[in-house]
């Protein structure tokens, strides 16, 4: 059976993404650590003759890519799009930061990432379809104090996709990675972050997961939902560096809680 997998399923962007899937009548193989609210997804989504396979794993332990991928073998479903859409940030100084914190956001945001990808790339090439969609943040152009390492992991995000990208060349397979600025979701609260501070404008999930697969679908590398977002890196690519972390570390302003998750 033809599956879409989508890692951060029970909310943000990633609960927009199994919602868009849906709508486009994909079953769906849905990842997170939150069975209830998966569950709550699965009853909200199915029907219409679409399946939806709940698949309960926190990709804070190494282990889960792997138990994602024996879920999906076991129970006979062909993922044909992976969305890579699980992660987290922390807002504060690279200082303060817990250790096991900065060791969860690594896991999550970049070696879990990349571990799904090489897991489920192969049955696609065989296949000669198939598409990965990673989802970076406008963070993963240059570094932006405070939250660093977050950044750092979004830079990850980007140059394995591109490298990726010339690797699927004439095996039917495409890898996108899209690049949003804020967006409406409880993921900066989470992080300890308040993007009403910033003067730039928030998107919303919907816009940027439409990006995505439109990008997807015209096999596009780099997908930037608003034109602001091109925009702003085009400046940055451009701009002294040193203006250009100066100015990504006023767009992201800290809350009161700085960093606490």
């Amino acid at each position: 059976m033809s599956c879409t997998l989508i890692t951060g399923a029970s909310s943000g962007i990633g609960k927009e993404f199994a919602r868009e899937f849906a709508r486009r009548g994909s079953d769906l193989v849905l990842v997170a650590r939150s069975a209830g609210a998966l569950r709550e997804l699965a009853v909200e989504l199915g029907g219409g003759g679409r399946e939806m396979h709940v698949c309960v794993a926190d990709l804070c332990e190494p282990e889960s890519p792997g138990r994602i991928y024996e879920f999906c073998r076991e129970n006979g479903l062909r993922v044909d799009v992976l969305v890579n859409c699980a992660g987290f940030g922390f807002a504060g100084r690279y200082d303060a930061m817990p250790p096991g914190v900065l060791q969860e956001m690594v896991q999550v945001n970049a070696a879990s990432l990349a571990m799904m990808t090489r897991l489920f790339l192969p049955g696609m090439i065989s296949r000669n379809t198939g598409g990965v969609i990673n989802v970076s943040s406008l963070s993963g152009f240059q570094g932006v104090a405070l939250i660093g390492l977050y950044s750092a992991t979004k830079s990850f995000i980007i140059t394995l996709t591109e490298s990726l990208r010339e690797e699927l060349a004439g095996t039917g397979v495409k890898a996108t990675v899209v690049c949003p600025g804020y967006v409406r979701t409880a993921f900066h609260e989470r992080a300890g972050q308040e993007p009403e501070r910033t003067p730039l404008p928030l998107s919303d999930a919907r816009t940027v997961v439409r990006s995505a697969i439109r990008g997807l679908q015209k096999n596009r590398l780099l997908v930037f939902p608003t034109a602001l977002d091109a925009l702003l890196v085009f400046f940055q690519r451009v701009l002294p560096r040193r203006i250009v972390l100066k100015t990504a570390a006023l767009l992201a302003p800290l809350g009161d809680r700085k960093g606490v998750l």
